[in-house]
């Protein structure tokens, strides 16, 4: 049993006023539980990542009504590839069916998609159906919708490495010269601003390789809500907690 109460889970969170004001502009989750809420149900694990699929639409539209400017989503891992063949070979055509199904929504929604990730490395009907919802919505001007698919944190910050290297052998940078501001604008993210709030469903407390140097500051909140279940009730829940926290930055 733990002997101390972990202050950023969603038990006991009090419902303030206005849920509007003080809103995160870049919200960050780690969608986690479609395994575990399909054998819960008794039904086969596609099933629950199919759910999880349909409800990115749902909370996609909160998100926007809430006046985010970002939400970032945690879609597949470099390591979700350990996974049977089958299970991956259903993941991979998940993106296809969410946006033949749901791009005509987004746009209408003003729904900007972007990604973060290795997306060369996807099977090419994949990468066609993302690149081609790329292109539909670049023009959009509200919500960005960043999708982080095949994605790894380490990954990321290695490759950022290697190319901050490449340019200090291409003479544009000495050793001294590089900063944090450097490294940030070698990873994926350079074009976004860091998540303010980062959630993570099925009550597991941890980061999962996910945006690892980016969320350095972010403020954590967790839930033991599987994401199918993730409605607007439990968004409303962590906004809310949101805005009760100071954020110091290492300050006081």
């Amino acid at each position: 049993m733990a002997l101390f109460k972990l202050p950023f889970t969603n038990k006991d969170t009090k419902k303030i006023h206005n849920s509007y004001d003080k809103v995160p502009d870049h919200i960050a989750i780690i969608m986690d539980g479609n395994g575990r809420w399909a054998q819960k149900k008794g039904l086969p694990r596609i099933a629950g990542h199919r759910e999880g699929m349909d409800n990115i639409k749902r909370i996609v539209k909160i998100a926007n009504t809430y006046n985010v400017k970002i939400l970032t989503l945690y879609a597949f891992s470099t390591e979700n590839w350990k996974r049977p063949s089958t299970e991956i070979d259903f993941l991979m055509k998940l993106p296809i069916d969410f946006l033949q199904h749901y791009l005509p929504e987004l746009i209408e929604e003003n729904v900007r998609i972007q990604t973060i990730g290795e997306i060369d490395d996807l099977p090419i009907n994949t990468q066609t159906a993302i690149l081609r919802a790329i292109e539909n919505t670049s023009h959009n001007t509200g919500l960005i919708l960043n999708i982080a698919i095949n994605y790894g944190s380490k990954f990321e910050i290695v490759q950022s490495i290697k190319s901050i290297c490449n340019d200090i052998l291409q003479g544009e940078y000495k050793v001294d010269d590089i900063t944090e501001e450097t490294i940030t604008e070698h990873l994926y993210t350079s074009h976004l601003t860091d998540p303010d709030l980062l959630i993570r469903t099925s009550g597991e407390l941890r980061l999962s390789n996910f945006l690892l140097w980016q969320s350095a500051y972010s403020e954590l909140w967790f839930t033991d809500t599987f994401w199918p279940d993730f409605d607007e009730e439990e968004f409303e829940k962590a906004i809310n907690d949101y805005q009760k926290r100071k954020r110091r930055y290492g300050g006081i």
